[in-house]
């Protein structure tokens, strides 16, 4: 099969491999389109040290069965599908306590941490487990089905927001995550969403996926609007989709007392804390980390328009590309936010 492969950092060719063969308990899957994901950029500079060569990376991703394994009885050739990007063991504690991501053994496709090797979806066809996958309603478009796996991300950040009747919520943060978030936490009840970030282009496209304002902390000040527009008192709910000490600051200043900051952003492993905001305020600090059976709710959430993907997706590009595609991003191309490249 054809499959672009992380020959070494910062190398990615296209190559003929072996097709994964389909386990009894598996599915095989034709892939349609797959998204490049900012973890793969890391990874693809060796930078978080999760994508060790040689590897094919890739896990947002949607397509066609093109085989069931014998033991696979609800699915047959041609079902239109998608799949979580986490293999999860389904008999560890907190896999049967419905905590699926923090699964004991968990497995992530196209990460290699050394731990494991799991080859992932840029590439023609992937073997995954029956279990993770999910059918594709026929009014949702693959391309758009492959958004999933991030849109799931923030279904499940924001229910760690714990939202409660009347919330109001910021979003710090207005990359891919972010600006899912904006758009779930309308979709969920949130009354009014306000949202951060030093890009004004990033802003104005919150603005029209539901966010009321937005606020760049390099031309305003973003305590003073918020708080504004708050009666005085801060947001209830605050999602950090980024992941840098300035952003949890930011998060964390702009949470009324006894609210909640949910930090879902992951590009730095440490980060400054504001202790004494956080304990003589008593706000809630949690952590979120990928989904958690949160598939059915979030292609419901996209089948029925209240999470909107195709402005996210910048380009349609075939498999061949893809290299040109991963070196653009990793230059910050402004132009680019969400690639999807086709097999």
């Amino acid at each position: 099969m054809k499959a672009m492969l992380l020959c070494d950092y910062r190398q990615l060719e296209i190559r003929d491999l072996p097709a994964p063969t389909c386990g009894s308990g598996e599915v095989l899957v034709r892939i349609h389109a797959c998204g490049i994901c900012g973890s793969d950029i890391h990874g693809f500079d060796g930078s978080s040290g999760r994508r060790i060569p040689p590897l094919v990376m890739g896990h947002e991703a949607a397509g066609v069965v093109a085989e069931v394994g014998k033991e696979v009885a609800d699915l047959e050739a041609g079902d239109r599908v998608t799949f979580d990007s986490m293999v999860s063991c389904g008999r560890c504690a907190y896999c049967q306590r419905g905590q699926a991501n923090l699964c004991d053994d968990r497995r992530v496709l196209g990460v290699s941490c050394g731990d494991y090797r799991k080859d992932g979806c840029f590439a023609e066809y992937v073997a995954v487990p029956r279990h993770i996958v999910y059918r594709v309603p026929e009014e949702l478009p693959l391309e758009h089905a492959a958004m999933v796996e991030p849109v799931s991300v923030a279904v499940h950040a924001v229910g760690r927001a714990d939202l409660q009747a009347g919330s109001r919520a910021v979003v710090v943060g207005c990359g891919m995550i972010g600006l899912l978030c904006v758009q779930v936490l309308r979709a969920l009840g949130c009354e009014r969403v306000l949202a951060v970030d030093v890009d004004d282009a990033r802003l104005e496209l919150a603005g029209q996926l539901g966010a009321e304002a937005g606020f760049n902390p390099r031309s305003t000040d973003v305590i003073q609007e918020i708080c504004s527009r708050t009666e005085g008192r801060g947001a209830d709910r605050v999602i950090e989709a980024v992941g840098a000490s300035d952003s949890v600051a930011m998060a964390i200043a702009c949470t009324g007392k006894g609210g909640r900051v949910v930090l879902v952003g992951n590009i730095a492993a440490q980060v400054d804390l504001p202790l004494q905001d956080v304990v003589t305020r008593e706000l809630s600090v949690v952590g979120s980390c990928g989904c958690s059976g949160e598939y059915p709710q979030c292609i419901d959430l996209m089948t029925r328009g209240q999470v909107r993907v195709e402005p996210l997706i910048s380009r349609l590009a075939p498999l061949e590309q893809g290299p040109e595609l991963f070196d653009r991003l990793y230059q910050g191309d402004s132009g680019l936010m969400k690639v999807m490249l086709q097999p």
